[in-house]
């Protein structure tokens, strides 16, 4: 077990900075030519599930939309980066005057915003069901783009609970550990990262709610606080059940910066929710198939709270944050650890 000033440096780390070795949303090298890709096929099926999101807003071609409709091409750019040959996007149809695209036999029309993020709700569970089967990087960018969803179906003013997804039973959204099941060593130590990282959120919560005045902010800042501490539980059941000794809390943690008002501290919520789905994006890479789901929640869970503090909204949540992570944000270790 480290000594406490490492691990109050560790945990919050994770908070602030993230190894910065990725350029863009999907760290996959090129496919090799030779060989099939197995993600093909999931890829595939993302692309058409983006299609029609996209031609949902093309169907309703206000300017406030238009945001969300350019991170869905974003999302749609992304997912369709290695198909062989390249699959073209679908056409904007946002031009005055110009015919929406005709939707598929299976899609309903899409006439008002509240239809729309309701299928931005199912076009995420659709890229849910396929974390198991794909690979740990394409999973990783699935989820991000998921969380992207929910946080565009929130902005659209869908406030329903999300639904776990329709295909992927061996996935559950809370994790667990089957007994006698072994983890590798990376999915420990990612594991572990996630602990300390909710460990540190937790320390960060109890100096937000400390400065908020308002009763609604405050109550908002307890409900992350206890979601908080629940994620934290299951990642210590967790790794228990595989025999790990799950790392504990540090005495106190080096905040980023001060905390005098309640201006710094909503901004504080929010670096934290933000450093958060960094930490989350990764974990889904880097777990087993069956934890991939609780890892994918956590990050829309983060993604949502931040939105809720004010972050700025991203197109690929825990993902382009990492590639402009700052070297220079590193904490010092606490004085009270």
């Amino acid at each position: 077990m480290q000594p406490p000033s490492r691990r109050s440096f560790l945990a919050l780390g994770l908070l602030l900075t993230a190894a910065a070795c990725t350029t863009g949303p999907d760290r996959e090298a090129p496919a090799d030519a030779r060989r099939p890709d197995p993600d093909e096929p999931l890829r595939r099926r993302a692309v058409t599930a983006t299609d029609a999101l996209l031609a949902a807003y093309d169907g309703l071609p206000t300017a406030q939309l238009q945001p969300l409709r350019a991170e869905v091409a974003e999302h749609r750019a992304a997912l369709a980066q290695t198909l062989t040959p390249p699959t073209p996007p679908a056409p904007s149809t946002t031009t005055p005057g110009a015919t929406a695209p005709t939707p598929t036999a299976t899609t309903s029309p899409v006439t008002t915003t509240a239809e729309l993020a309701a299928l931005e709700r199912r076009t995420a569970q659709a890229h849910l069901a396929d974390l198991g089967a794909a690979s740990p990087q394409l999973a990783r960018l699935l989820a991000s783009v998921a969380a992207s969803a929910a946080v565009h179906a929130t902005a659209l003013g869908d406030t329903a609970p999300p639904a776990a997804p329709d295909s992927s039973p061996s996935a559950p959204s809370s994790p667990s550990a089957t007994p006698g099941a072994a983890l590798t060593p990376e999915a420990v130590t990612a594991l572990q990262g996630a602990l300390n990282a909710e460990h540190a959120a937790i320390y960060g919560y109890g100096v937000v709610g400390a400065k908020l005045p308002d009763d609604q902010q405050r109550a908002d800042a307890r409900t992350a606080y206890a979601d908080h501490q629940a994620r934290r539980d299951a990642w210590q059941r967790l790794l228990t059940g595989v025999g790990a000794t799950p790392g504990a809390a540090a005495a106190g943690y080096q905040l980023p910066f001060a905390v005098t008002d309640a201006a710094a501290a909503i901004r504080l919520a929010a670096h934290i929710e933000t450093r958060l789905t960094v930490i989350y994006a990764d974990l889904v890479a880097a777990v087993p198939a069956q934890q991939r789901t609780a890892a994918a929640d956590a990050l829309r869970e983060a993604a949502l709270h931040a939105r809720r503090w004010g972050a700025p909204q991203r197109a690929f949540p825990g993902i382009d944050d990492q590639a402009t992570a700052s070297p220079t944000a590193s904490p010092t270790p606490s004085a009270t650890s």
